[in-house]
């Protein structure tokens, strides 16, 4: 298959797989008129790029793990040096568990403020979501409190009654202009 296909068949770009080939990741077929050719092994191939990419692996760390990367994802038994590359993933398993945790212990203080907005009260006779506005809780799906003269909270779905502003569609754009 050529470069546009096997990017349809990944879902990723013609760009990001001339970059795995230029990092030496991917190894392409070359017809007699230079064009790329994949084979069916090259579309788990680029699957397993773009998850240990997306684990945190760099493409350094996947040209050192490149023997071992076949239809399964790491395959221990094609590898070179199983201990080295075991050894590695504990590396890049500790750099994750460190972002983790820092993701972890930001998202604990966003839940703590966000507890905190919602315990305080707006002003009687106004509208909103813990300081939020109405139409940004709108867009955000969050329900809108009203809060009462008395002091009762009214809570209502802003996803139905904040109609948002969205530009006009081109073909209602060209009509309007003079």
């Amino acid at each position: 298959m050529r470069i546009g296909e096997l990017a349809r068949a990944t879902g990723t770009t013609t760009r990001a797989l001339r970059y795995y080939e230029e990092q030496g990741l991917l190894r392409p077929e070359r017809s007699a008129n230079g064009y790329r050719s994949y084979g069916d092994e090259a579309v788990r191939s680029v699957a397993n790029i773009r998850l240990l990419l997306a684990c945190g692996l760099t493409t350094d760390d996947l040209r050192r793990v490149d023997g071992c990367l076949r239809d399964e994802l790491i395959d221990a038994h094609a590898c070179a040096d199983p201990t080295a590359k075991a050894e590695l993933f504990e590396r890049r398993l500790a750099l994750l568990q460190e972002r983790i945790d820092d993701l972890v212990a930001v998202r604990d203080q966003l839940l703590g403020r966000l507890a905190g907005l919602r315990r305080q009260p707006a002003p009687a006779g106004t509208t909103g979501t813990a300081g939020v506005t109405g139409a940004a809780a709108g867009r955000a799906g969050c329900p809108e409190r009203s809060y009462e003269a008395d002091g009762a909270v009214r809570i209502a779905s802003t996803r139905s009654t904040v109609k948002r502003s969205q530009p006009p569609a081109r073909s209602e754009r060209a009509r309007s202009r003079p």
